[in-house]
């Protein structure tokens, strides 16, 4: 009650107060309100009153802020100044510009005359490389000349003898005949070409009465034969065929003699005269035995001593293939070198020595001394004993099992018939062949037989009788591929032929194979060998290769608009003397003329091919011979290296030893024309190029309106086929592969690589062959290895020769299946070169393979390409005989050709 009380009254008496508080709160929040109203009113109102009407104190009347024009802003000091500083930099600004494009357009001009002066420039150094060499050509040949002090003589007139002129004074004895006595050498000049006239047999009486197989063989081979003439005047030789005989015609020596004697040029003596004889039976009768034939020689396969006449008459191979080829694929393998027997003999001897001295009292009475002993029955009882040793295995048999071939009186008889031999002789290391008991008898057909066949399938042949002529023996060195042997020494005949080696047995049978295809096999071969002989020994060089014009394709050729010999991917490098127009032409191979002198043995007895008997120019591997092939030129000029010391640097040096030396390009190419231009394009202007020869292999002319450069020359072909890809020339290239290499790989990897090894194939494709171990066949491979035993022609360098070869020398079979195919071209020609050799290719560089770019398919895209290299390798095998490429895991290339190193120091090059 009291507490309610004082609140009553309390609140009574503060009545006022409380209204006071209540007005004082409403006067704050008035004043507040209004505070906030003049400072978010008025405030900006007097502010934008104070810019708007604020004046400048020096320019009264004009706004500031206010808005005004854009003109109007200028006005105040500093913008003026700016706006004076804009449009001053301006004015400059298009000063400048205007001078910017002033400078620009001097600045193309003058870009304008420094590509002309480069272009000036090139120009003037090719033209300057090209005087270079045309002085540095004429120094050396002033220099030559005056070296040799001697003026170039001409080819000698040739002096033709009298139609009748009586010959040469006879000599005492005509069995004495030789070259210098017997042989009139006025008919036959150097330069006469070796004229051979060949009578037509049938024009005479003895004509019907030969063998018609013989005398059909003979004829055939003399028609296609490139000395024979039907000129007799000029004749160098003059050749007649009296054998063989028809059985069982016998013609008497006296009607023979008649017949020789009456023959048109005999010209009394018969001199420059060769009688042929030609034999296919073991039993071939001595037909011009007791037969005067003056100073004709004679060429037969049966000879008495005292009727041969060493170094005048000829022994000649028995013609067992008369008008056939030999079957390569029936011919047994060279390997492996060891055969089922040791040596085998199969003969029968039908009439002793001694009965044969008292029959035949007209060959008595020629003989000096006592009669020789007899060496059969010791030959006999030697080989029965080693026989009966079982020591090695071997056959021998001296009684036929059948009838006995005829044979000559004191011979060993054939046995059997030629195949049943022949398998024998497949099984047989080693073929004895026994001379007739008769020493007097040096050579007969008989013996003969059993040489060809030995040598024919490979037998190496052991021959017992020193005494014995064996075919041209006085040009082949039959050491190589037959033992001949004393028969005194018939005891040791075992340990000699067990003493040889693998590799000594491989390469005697690997000889006698090329003896017996070179000299023995066909009847054009003995004809050939027969001629080649005989010029051989009277020294005059083989006729070059008969020239075969080709279809040249009409065409422009010119300098393109804006083209230059392609020097730019060689930078500042002198890779050596552009050629001048013309190229420098092949000196003449006078070499030749005295090839036959200096190079006797090496010609005849080395795998290079049959170097005397078909016409060519001979493969030279220091001097390069003068190239037939459209004229390609392959000239060379050997001078001096540098003056001593360090010597020069690699790329300052490229024509080695030979620096003139040029080198033609074949190109084979069908239907791409853009990539063969191009091609062509980038070989134009390349250091020691002659030209180029582009093989048109296909039926469509090229557009007409190519323009050729002028080192190509264009032939086209008659039918389309890969082995006239291997023509004479020296670099062998596809159209799509000049791309892939410049002209620093060509003279250095090529060019330079190749004269340090002429004889051998080089390129960059490499390849090898492999042994199918489960199907017992080779392989052709073109993995990536580290060792090959081919190098694709595709690109690379080999020796003309070996085109050569491959044309004419090459066993035919291989260049139908070439042609069959349409492929292995280059598998054949390195069989070829490894088979001549016996060295594997060089490759260069590390590329592998190669690819065309925008080319057409290829021939080698084709699923069936490596199926058809395969059956080609085996094929080739089986004609060849053995397997002849060789393995190599050597490479060269250059290392330090860009390398510039100062003069003081060693400059050198290093092979890898």
């Amino acid at each position: 009650m009291t507490g309610y009380t004082m609140l009553r009254n309390g609140g009574a008496g503060n009545g006022g107060q409380t209204c006071m508080l209540r007005w004082s709160n409403r006067i704050r929040l008035t004043w507040l309100s209004f505070t906030l109203f003049i400072i978010l009113v008025f405030f900006p109102l007097i502010a934008h009153y104070y810019l708007t009407t604020l004046d400048e104190a020096d320019e009264a009347g004009k706004r500031i802020f206010g808005p005004r024009a854009g003109s109007e802003l200028c006005e105040v000091k500093h913008v003026l100044d700016l706006c004076r500083i804009r449009e001053s930099v301006s004015e400059e600004l298009l000063q400048l510009e205007a001078k910017r494009q002033e400078l620009n357009s001097e600045i193309a001009k003058l870009n304008l005359k420094i590509e002309a002066c480069k272009k000036s420039i090139e120009n003037a150094k090719q033209d300057l490389l090209q005087l270079k060499n045309v002085i540095s050509q004429t120094e050396h040949s002033y220099k030559e000349l005056m070296a040799q002090n001697q003026p170039k003589l001409s080819l000698p007139i040739r002096l033709l003898p009298e139609k009748d002129d009586a010959g040469l004074p006879p000599p005492k004895v005509l069995r004495g005949c030789r070259l210098h006595n017997c042989f009139d050498y006025s008919r036959c000049p150097l330069t006469s070409g070796f004229p051979v006239y060949v009578y037509d047999s049938d024009q005479f009486a003895f004509g019907s009465y030969l063998d018609p197989l013989v005398k059909q063989a003979f004829q055939a081979t003399a028609r296609a034969n490139v000395y024979v003439t039907e000129n007799a005047d000029i004749a160098c030789l003059y050749v007649i065929l009296v054998g063989e005989m028809q059985e069982p015609v016998v013609l008497r020596p006296a009607e023979l003699e008649r017949h020789l004697y009456s023959l048109p040029h005999w010209r009394t003596d018969g001199h420059n005269h060769v009688i042929i004889n030609l034999s296919r039976r073991s039993d071939t009768q001595n037909l011009l035995y007791n037969v005067s034939t003056g100073r004709a020689m004679v060429a037969q396969s049966t000879f008495y001593a005292a009727q041969y006449r060493p170094g005048f008459d000829l022994v000649v191979s028995p013609l067992v293939h008369a008008m056939s080829e030999p079957n390569f694929m029936e011919i047994p393998p060279q390997v492996p070198v060891k055969r089922k027997y040791l040596f085998t003999f199969q003969g029968e001897k039908i009439e002793s020595l001694r009965s044969s001295l008292q029959e035949a009292r007209s060959f008595e009475e020629e003989m000096e001394g006592d009669p020789p002993a007899d060496y059969d029955d010791r030959i006999i009882a030697t080989l029965k004993a080693v026989q009966d040793s079982k020591l090695d295995q071997v056959l021998v048999e001296f009684t036929c099992k059948n009838q006995p071939r005829p044979s000559l009186p004191t011979e060993w008889a054939l046995c059997g018939e030629r195949e049943d031999r022949l398998e024998l002789l497949k099984l047989s290391t080693f073929a004895l062949i026994i001379t007739p008991g008769d020493p007097h008898l040096v050579i007969s057909s008989g013996c003969a037989t059993r040489l060809f066949e030995a040598l024919e399938v490979g037998a190496v042949p052991v021959v017992l009788g020193e005494q014995v002529q064996l075919p041209y023996q006085d040009m082949l060195q039959w050491s190589e591929a037959a033992l001949v042997v004393p028969k005194p020494r018939v005891t040791e005949v075992h340990f000699l032929l067990r003493s040889l080696s693998d590799s000594d047995l491989l390469a005697m049978r690997r000889q006698g194979r090329f003896l017996w295809e070179t000299y023995f096999s066909t009847a054009d071969s003995i004809f050939s060998t027969v001629l080649a002989v005989i010029r051989t020994r009277i020294q005059i060089p083989a006729a070059p290769i008969r020239e075969e014009a080709a279809a040249e394709i009409p065409h422009r050729s010119g300098k393109a608009a804006g083209t230059d010999p392609n020097m730019a991917d060689n930078g500042d490098l002198d890779l050596g003397p552009v050629e001048t127009e013309p190229p420098y032409a092949s000196p003449k191979y006078l070499r030749n003329f005295t090839l036959t002198v200096t190079d006797f043995y090496r010609s005849w007895n080395s795998a290079p091919g049959p170097f005397h008997l078909f016409p060519h120019t001979p493969f030279d591997p220091v001097l390069p011979s003068e190239a037939k092939f459209l004229g390609s030129g392959t000239g060379f000029r050997p001078i001096g290296g540098g003056a001593g010391g360090s010597g020069k640097e690699f790329q300052a040096a490229l024509g080695g030893n030979v620096p003139r030396e040029q080198f033609t390009v074949v190109m084979l190419t069908y239907e791409r024309e853009e990539v063969l231009m191009n091609s062509l394009e980038r070989l134009n202007g390349l250091p020691y190029l002659n030209k180029v020869v582009v093989v048109w292999n296909s039926p469509k002319l090229p557009s007409e309106d190519l323009l050729w450069p002028d080192i190509a020359v264009i032939v086209r072909l008659e039918r389309n086929s890969h082995s006239c890809r291997i023509e004479a020339v020296i670099l062998n290239v596809s159209d799509n592969l000049t791309a892939l290499y410049s002209g620093v790989c060509i003279c250095l990897c090529f060019l330079r690589v190749w004269r340090e090894a002429r004889d051998r194939i080089v390129g960059f494709p490499g390849r090898y062959h492999a042994w199918d171990i489960p199907h017992q066949s080779w392989l052709y491979n073109s993995n990536y290895s580290c060792e090959l035993s081919m190098v694709l022609t595709g690109a690379a360098f080999f020796h003309k020769y070996y085109a050569y070869l491959y044309s004419y020398v090459m066993p035919q079979a291989i260049r139908d299946m070439v042609d069959e195919y349409i492929n292995c071209e280059d598998i054949a020609m390195n069989f070829l070169v490894s088979h001549i050799t016996r060295k594997p290719p060089i490759k260069v560089t590390s590329r592998w393979t190669f690819r065309c770019p925008g080319c057409p398919q290829a021939l080698s895209h084709d699923d069936s390409h490596f199926h058809e290299r395969h059956k080609c390798i085996n094929f080739f095998v089986k004609v060849y005989g053995y397997m002849p490429l060789l393995y190599t895991q050597f490479r060269v290339d250059s290392v330090l050709f860009k390398t510039r190193l100062p003069h003081d120091k060693t400059k050198c090059f290093k092979f890898i």
